[in-house]
């Protein structure tokens, strides 16, 4: 009996060593819930992949115009880019599974009917009314599952093992860009044009269904700064700050005033960059399909548009597993100077898709880098009762600059032909890299 103190003191000590010596991929699914809410959140974020392309494929297809079917892609996602934030302060204030399960229903609603009304061939102005509607329903299950990540690691010293998860989910996003342009190809020229608009709806409604099933790893609504413990019951206790159980919704304490993350310094261009940045994705993605549709090789756009984000995935992973040196910005400023070199080639290996394919995958590494970085600077920035609607504003930047990508790579195509579109990518990127490197030096003169 004398001994189990210092043994118990040894196996920490063993433990703890172990655990420095292992991947931090090895550890991060530790906490119990940890496997499940990524895996369910994974299978919800199916339809970022698929819709806007989903919706270029059917409407080029029915309306037989790139810059309807351009302009239709990019409605939809800056209605989602709208409302994206607001439904992140009802996630941080209300919690997640209470706002969650409503905000599901409707958007499987929303989705549904958009691809009933493409089936049908209903008139474009009342399609835009569904794309519309359906972009407003949409929310970003990647702030959801990445506060999840936040939470359930929050005792770590440092950054190290959320670094290792924010990379790991970027890695997941990768991989759901590597599955959901190769499927809905497939679907759309394989088996019907609209059923790659069905497939992201059911994929929503079953993943989304288990990830706010999942109670225990839910976070509490903090409306306040505080320090905030785990009960073991699956709530909350704070040191001196207002809690909301985000299972039960009971509140602990009192309600302060939180004001918006997008206030905090560098959030906002913080966002301008990842407007920029993700100008890029979409431009790529439209610009990819024109050019092997007029080589008549449009069944294989899928995987050539899958080729980027697989050289992603390796990126997140060779990431996540890394400890840089210097700070965040500085690590964005120059992932986006890399990408922005690499889009050049791109441009100019346009009619060798075998080449261009191999420079996919070398450009790709540096992309998911660059949205777990982002992420990270969001978690560093904004405190933890706005950390949701933070880590959304990242996914507003998103959608808008996917949406101006779209829209604006289709006036090019139909202007100028199928080639001039791809430069487009490097001009969004390069733009991209004085805004983070601006934001880069506000932050040190704030420092």
């Amino acid at each position: 009996m004398p001994n189990s103190q210092p043994n118990a003191s040894r196996q920490t000590i063993r433990r703890t060593t172990s655990d420095r010596r292992r991947s931090p991929y090895g550890v991060i699914f530790r906490p119990p819930g940890a496997k499940a809410f990524s895996a369910a959140a994974a299978v919800a974020r199916l339809p970022i992949s698929m819709m806007g392309l989903g919706i270029v494929l059917a409407l080029n297809h029915i309306y037989d115009n790139w810059t309807v079917a351009g302009a239709m892609s990019a409605v939809y996602v800056l209605s989602a880019a709208v409302v994206t934030p607001l439904y992140a302060r009802l996630f941080d204030r209300l919690g997640q599974r209470r706002v969650g399960r409503v905000a599901l229903g409707l958007q499987v609603v929303a989705m549904l009917s958009f691809a009933m009304g493409a089936l049908l061939r209903i008139p474009i102005p009342a399609l835009f009314v569904l794309a519309v509607l359906m972009g407003v329903t949409q929310f970003a299950f990647g702030a959801l599952v990445r506060t999840r990540w936040a939470w359930a690691l929050r005792g770590e010293k440092d950054d190290t093992l959320l670094n290792a998860a924010y990379a790991f989910e970027s890695a997941i996003d990768e991989t759901v860009f590597v599955l959901g342009p190769i499927l809905a190809a497939f679907l759309a020229t394989s088996v019907h044009p609209v059923s790659q608009l069905v497939v992201p709806a059911l994929c929503a409604l079953c993943g989304g269904t288990v990830f706010f099933s999942l109670k225990s790893t839910q976070p509490p609504v903090v409306v306040s700064t505080a320090t905030v413990t785990d009960d073991g019951s699956g709530g909350a206790v704070t040191g001196g700050g207002n809690v909301r159980d985000g299972a039960s919704g009971r509140r602990i304490g009192t309600r302060g005033h939180v004001r918006s993350a997008l206030l905090y310094p560098g959030i906002g261009l913080l966002v301008a960059v990842f407007v920029a940045f993700n100008m890029s994705f979409s431009a790529f993605d439209v610009s990819m399909t024109a050019i092997t549709k007029s080589m008549g090789l449009e069944k294989i756009v899928g995987l050539q548009l899958a080729l980027f984000a697989v050289g992603s995935l390796f990126g997140a992973l060779v990431f996540g597993s890394l400890k840089l040196k210097g700070s965040h910005w500085s690590h964005m400023v120059i992932l986006l100077a890399i990408l922005s070199a690499w889009y050049v080639g791109f441009r100019l290996s346009a009619d060798n898709l075998v080449v261009l394919g191999v420079l996919e995958v070398f450009a790709g590494m540096f992309v998911a880098p660059a949205f777990a970085t982002g992420n990270l600077l969001v978690k560093d920035i904004v405190p933890d009762e706005s950390l949701t609607e933070g880590l959304s504003w990242l996914n507003t930047g998103n959608s808008v600059g996917v949406s101006l990508g779209s829209s604006v790579t289709g006036v090019v195509l139909d202007a100028y032909g199928t080639h001039a579109g791809m430069w487009i990518p490097f001009l969004a990127t390069a733009c991209s890299v004085p805004l983070a490197a601006l934001a880069w030096m506000l932050a040190r003169r704030r420092r």
